[in-house]
């Protein structure tokens, strides 16, 4: 899981090797749980490789982009590969493929509203939770605190066009400063004045050309193409400016350049082709409004998966902006809800140690609109479950359309939380739909796949061996170590450092181990990438290559734990202790941990001997015959002979 990493730059710098190193990165942006990148060229292999690191969720190849979905770490990751790596600022005269149009439309859009989406969550969350104080505390309204907190809550919108200045500069690779200089200056005060004028009936020209009455705050389009636009005229004059001529000119000229050419033309194109595709969907929810609704419930997800979900913004803004309310969100909310809903369905159905947890963080997390951890996670993962989340969805969403529901506060991540954007003192029914709704859209997704089902991975997570199949357990053997057990009055017990398969030494793949050389014992297969001090005692070695560590127990077991075959050539590459020589340590204490895909994809086996390495002092050395294994389970015994057991100092 991503959430269990903490070496950023490692997994940053694992990818970045992974997908071709620095030059092939075009640019890299993120969102809520995804590492975007735009590649030159992806190379042969990559999305299963980097698919596989610790850390990483899964990998999409969609919208022109590499996305990298980590989950909600992927800042700290975003942030070590921007501080470690130089990315390219120009793309290599000729690419492999070349994105398509809608591609490239789709990564511009991630880029742009991505650093900025929880901003707008954020400033969409404290407008709900005005509008339901209102509400409530009615004598609430009017007041200076409504009055600032108002003003605060709107205070993105108004100024969205500088936000998307900013980030569309950066992935247009544009000087900011200038940008936001243009972006500034169609959002002027005096400007809103002159279209004020121009709407009263007022001509108003320029340069002989009538001027539009357009209006530019909270606009999308129009700021966004600006900055497209820029981009080239910026590098023009560029080059062929330079010095003190460059540094002066270049903003005085794109001002001037730029300015008019939104009002005059940039601007009123993008306004009307926003209006367009927002009027094309208001008129589909006015006459059908519960197939507006299943269609957004259903596939809404599928969206997200394939990361095309951003290119829906700008007509939602304009809803907002225009009429104050949006539909196309409170459906959103369901779809969002549905998939929160069957994550759930898994937590409860499954019988799968792993899954459980990873099921019940992701419901979590989607409690807060971020689904990717759910859909990549669990539900996509099993497949049913997500077909039957968008089923859900679509009940869900029809249900909330029957009652009219709009969202009247923008929400950047709809769903749980975001409900409350629905309530409207001239619609009551709004939140009771919304409230509704996604409660069938929840408890009918966990209730279909509860119910329904789907196939468990208790028996894929089944730790192999080397021959990779599932190894049953050994009735004798387990009586032979109960009745060890017994023998030893529980004295002497080794636990399982690892969680995995038990496999016996003969079965490892080293003479030196499977002879017995170096003492009795078991191997393990691990499944997972930790590993714990097997009793209470003291380490006595960790080998410099750190995939070994010696310990001795107060009871005097001496166990060497050896993780992995010939790992001693890595020279402690892929390994982290967390201990040293000479450290006491209690059952359970973390020694190591590993990389264990990267060491396997170096070409090791990670079978792992756990050996009693003194076990010449003992009259029988046992180990269980269980097929897997826990860390923590008990994994042999060394059973003193009478003598021995006579003679030893009390404590010892």
């Amino acid at each position: 899981m991503a959430e269990a990493v903490r070496n950023y730059p490692r997994l940053a710098g694992e990818i970045v090797d992974l997908v071709g190193g620095e030059k092939n990165i075009q640019s890299a942006s993120h969102c809520a749980t995804r590492l975007r990148l735009v590649l030159n060229d992806t190379p042969a292999g990559a999305k299963d490789k980097v698919a596989a690191l610790p850390g990483v969720i899964t990998v999409v190849e969609a919208g022109g982009q590499f996305q990298v979905v980590i989950g909600s770490h992927v800042g700290e990751v975003h942030e070590a590969l921007m501080s470690n790596a130089k990315i390219s600022n120009s793309a290599p005269a000729t690419t492999a493929h070349k994105p398509s149009i809608l591609n490239r439309v789709i990564a511009t859009m991630s880029a742009v509203f991505a650093p900025f989406v929880y901003i707008l969550a954020s400033a969409g969350l404290l407008q709900g939770s005005l509008i339901i104080t209102r509400m409530i505390w009615p004598g609430f309204e009017g007041t200076g605190t409504d009055l600032v907190l108002t003003f605060i809550s709107w205070t993105p919108f108004a100024f969205l066009p500088i936000f998307i200045a900013i980030t569309a500069s950066k992935h247009f690779k544009v000087n900011t400063y200038i940008a936001v200089l243009c972006a500034a200056a169609i959002m002027n005060p005096d400007w809103a004045a002159l279209a004020g004028r121009i709407e009263g009936g007022e001509t108003i020209d320029f340069l002989g050309i009538a001027l539009n009455s357009t209006t530019y705050s909270s606009s999308v389009l129009p700021p966004l193409i600006l900055v497209w636009v820029l981009s080239y005229l910026e590098r023009f004059l560029n080059t062929y400016l330079r010095g003190v001529a460059q540094a002066l000119l270049v903003p005085l000229i794109s001002a001037v350049v730029m300015v008019p050419l939104v009002l005059l033309v940039i601007g009123p194109l993008s306004a009307a082709g926003a209006s367009g595709v927002a009027n094309g969907y208001n008129w589909l929810v006015e006459i059908a409004p519960a197939v507006a609704a299943g269609l957004i419930g259903a596939f809404w997800q599928v969206a997200v998966i394939f990361g095309v979900h951003w290119g829906v913004t700008p007509f939602v803004l304009d809803n907002f902006d225009r009429f104050g309310q949006d539909s196309f969100q409170a459906f959103q909310t369901a779809a969002v809800i549905a998939q929160v809903g069957a994550a759930f369905g898994v937590f409860l159905k499954t019988r799968n140690k792993e899954m459980r947890g990873v099921s019940g963080s992701a419901a979590v997390t989607g409690i807060f609109g971020i689904t990717e951890p759910a859909i990549y996670g669990v539900t996509l993962r099993l497949k049913r479950p997500f077909l039957l989340a968008c089923i859900a969805g679509a009940v869900g969403a029809i249900t909330i359309s029957f009652f009219g529901s709009r969202y009247y506060a923008y929400a950047g991540l709809p769903g749980m939380l975001t409900i409350v954007n629905s309530v409207s003192p001239d619609n009551p029914n709004s939140i009771i739909g919304m409230v509704v709704g996604c409660a069938v859209a929840f408890f009918g997704a966990a209730a279909l796949v509860y119910f329904i089902g789907f196939k468990d991975v208790v028996a894929e997570n089944l730790p192999t061996s080397d021959l990779g199949q599932a190894r049953p357990t050994d009735p004798e053997q387990n009586a032979r170590f109960e009745a060890a057990l017994a023998a030893s009055n529980s004295t002497g017990v080794v636990a399982s450092p690892l969680e995995g398969q038990v496999l016996t030494l003969d079965e490892v793949p080293d003479e030196v181990f499977s002879a017995g050389v170096m003492g009795s014992g078991a191997a393990i297969d691990p499944s997972g990438h930790q590993v714990f001090a097997p009793f209470a005692g003291t380490v006595v070695s960790v080998f410099p290559s750190k995939h070994a560590v010696g310990l001795i127990s107060e009871e005097g077991v001496e166990v060497l734990i050896h993780v992995g075959i010939d790992t001693v050539q890595l020279n402690g590459q892929h390994f982290t202790a967390h201990v040293s020589e000479g450290a006491e340590v209690k059952q359970g204490d973390l020694l190591l941990e590993f990389d264990a895909v990267a060491i396997k994809a170096e070409g090791y086996s990670l079978i792992t001997p756990v050996i009693i390495t003194n076990a010449g002092t003992y009259s029988e050395v046992v180990a269980t015959g269980a097929g897997a294994v826990a860390a923590g389970d008990r994994l042999a015994v060394a059973v003193a002979s009478a003598s021995a057991s006579a003679s030893a100092p009390a404590g010892n």
